[in-house]
């Protein structure tokens, strides 16, 4: 298991490698289209089994992985 960022971990024995919480099998995609679709952190929280800042962190972690990416408008 490797963190790629804070409370954020790649193993490639678990759902396939994808970015999770660490010492969970959630994916931050999970719990970023959770956040998504109108559940508060503390809701995405506790349907999961998480803690209020891992739900954090997987949000920093998409938003760096966005910002980082380096798609331009081209016509």
């Amino acid at each position: 298991m490797v963190e790629v960022a804070p409370r954020i971990a790649v193993d490639e024995d678990v759902r396939f490698g994808r970015p999770v919480i660490k010492g969970s099998r959630v994916p931050v995609d999970t719990v970023v289209g959770k956040v998504a679709s109108g559940l508060s952190i503390e809701e995405v929280a506790e349907e999961y089994g998480l803690e209020p800042e891992d739900v954090r962190a997987a949000l920093r972690y998409a938003a760096a992985i966005v910002e980082s990416e380096q798609i331009r408008a081209v016509r």
